[in-house]
């Protein structure tokens, strides 16, 4: 049985079952899994009468939604290939994935993405809103997929693009049930299996992204009930209302929650406040063997009084938190496993089935992502790039032969990562290879971990990104509402105790933050590097005239 007859076969086992709720204006409204077939058979049944045959690509452009889950499982079911889509993406660059995957479908969950797409694409394909599609009569559809065989693909991914065209990523039923195996097993770690409540899951993270996706699938396949956003500005009032035992996340959220409890802590009474700072004091020295008796007495206080109610503000049902997309400050991990939460985090590409190493429970290396994932092989290439090989690799990219044949070579796909990996086997993860900086000393510098260590010293920063390739030092764009005076000062603790190479001389404040919407950020907030370098050649040019510090 592959992935997808188990979750048709799970959901015909449970008619009754909530598996799917949205949050709307602060009330759950649940979609058991007969509500969910039923969608499904009229999705499938707009399919038929759309003519679209098996393997034909059907591109699914809208936010988070139960209908949306409906139509990607109808989709699969019917043998196309769907293409999601991220719904905040420009129209150009949507437009040139449409064509890319050359879609006999486009279905958008609104008009206005509809027609803002259609505007861009010369010779649209058909397209169809969801009311359209979901006002199929499908009381004669079964429920039954399509046979599909372990090779068949069943979706195009597109990647990020940080430095040009996206590719799509092909992923095949092989490679999701192999994923999904994987998934189950850490999950029934965290969770203890077998339980008899549904798991509670909170989603906001879209589902066009691998990770989020095979979250998606995960929750469908177990006894899972997930709870999706419906609006992002309201997140953490969702997340209240959720009440989740674990749920998928990224680090800029987990450091803006972070932000958000110590300034609200700092708005508290004195006694609050100081027991939550003697509490974290002892807390980290404790961490470093170095607790003494006073100590055991503050932090047996703050785990009483405060830390508890911190948590269940967050959720009462809160087990774990799990993260991936970019590697997440080791203070922000610890930040959390002192409220009592651990998060566990995931490193993977969408080429690898969106997961390569997952953490255990239990054996968590904060600063690390884990271990590999059962079944698969990972070791260091050449300047330590990460090569993975395994059944959850990607058969290649969507009509890219040459750029298939660049990354999969030998029988090891080449992630274009650095990493290092520890006696126990846990992977660490140090930046990407394609944006290693390489002064003209010959010094090769991976830009990501200062970056990361310089805009947590800098107040009201946004994002630091460092450039100096085939330069004689360092320097750094610094983005958000900031002042000279503070980011030279931050600067000068930055610098303290790096080698010479390392060190940051000269500084440029843009007062815009990079975003999707200007370009400058990938769908899934990756900095674009190469489009950054254009956009402010000017400045970067400048700061190599005259430098500071």
């Amino acid at each position: 049985m592959n992935f997808l007859e188990n979750i048709f076969d799970r959901l015909q086992q449970e008619p009754e079952r909530i598996v799917l709720q949205e949050v709307r204006d602060g009330q759950l409204v649940g979609a058991t899994a007969g509500d969910l077939l039923a969608l499904v058979r009229r999705a499938r049944a707009f399919v038929r009468s759309a003519g679209l045959k098996k393997r034909d690509r059907c591109a699914l452009l809208a936010p988070n939604s139960v209908r949306w889950a409906a139509l990607d499982l109808a989709l699969m079911a019917e043998g196309v290939l769907v293409v999601p889509l991220y719904s905040r993406q420009a129209p150009k660059e949507l437009a040139a994935m449409v064509r890319d995957s050359r879609a006999a479908l486009v279905c958008c969950g609104d008009t206005a993405l509809n027609d803002a797409l259609a505007l861009e694409l010369i010779e649209a394909p058909r397209m169809a809103l969801f009311e359209e599609i979901f006002a199929a009569a499908g009381a004669d559809i079964g429920d039954l997929p399509a046979p599909l065989e372990i090779s068949n693909a069943v979706t195009i991914i597109y990647t990020s693009g940080t430095s040009g065209e996206a590719k799509g990523v092909v992923l095949t039923v092989g490679n999701i049930n192999h994923m999904l195996g994987c998934t189950a097993q850490r999950l029934d770690t965290l969770m203890g299996q077998p339980r008899a409540e549904p798991e509670r899951v909170f989603h906001y993270l879209p589902f066009n992204f691998a990770g989020s996706w095979i979250s998606l699938l995960s929750g469908l396949s177990r006894n899972a009930v997930i709870t999706l956003s419906t609006d992002l500005t309201k997140l953490a009032d969702e997340m209240r209302v959720a009440a989740p035992e674990y749920f998928l996340n990224v680090p800029a959220l987990l450091e803006r929650v972070k932000k958000g409890i110590e300034e609200q802590v700092e708005k508290r009474a004195g006694v609050a406040r100081a027991l939550y700072a003697r509490g974290m004091a002892a807390w980290l020295r404790k961490r470093e063997g170095k607790a003494d008796a006073l100590d055991r007495l503050w932090l047996a206080l703050a785990n009483h009084f405060v830390f508890p109610a911190i948590r269940r503000k967050l959720s009462p049902n809160l087990r774990a938190l799990i993260c991936g997309s970019a590697p997440l400050a080791v203070e922000t991990q610890l930040f959390f496993f002192m409220l009592g939460v651990p998060v566990l985090q995931v490193y993977g590409l969408t080429e690898t089935t969106a997961i390569c190493t997952m953490d255990v429970p239990g054996r968590v290396e904060p600063g690390g992502v884990g271990s590999a994932i059962e079944g698969t092989e990972m070791k260091l290439g050449e300047n330590d790039e990460i090569l993975v090989r395994g059944p959850h690799i990607f058969p290649g990219y969507w009509n890219r032969p040459q750029e298939t044949a660049k990354v999969l070579r030998d029988g090891w796909f080449h992630t274009g990562d650095q990493g290092e990996i520890n006696a126990a086997g846990n992977w660490r993860i140090i930046g990407r290879i394609k944006n290693l900086l390489i002064l003209n000393s010959g010094h090769n510098i991976a830009p990501e971990p200062l970056e990361d260590k310089l805009v947590r010293l800098i107040p009201g920063a946004h994002q630091v990104v460092l450039v100096g390739d085939q330069r004689s030092y360092l320097a750094a764009l610094v983005t958000g509402d900031v002042k000279p005076e503070a980011v030279e000062a931050a600067v000068a603790r930055f610098n303290d105790g790096l080698p010479h190479y390392k060190r940051v001389h000269s500084f440029h404040i843009c007062p815009e933050a990079f975003t999707i919407e200007n370009g400058l950020l990938t769908a899934n907030g990756k900095l674009k590097r190469d489009a950054i370098a254009v956009c402010y050649r000017a400045e970067i040019e400048a700061m190599y005239e005259k430098k500071t510090g």
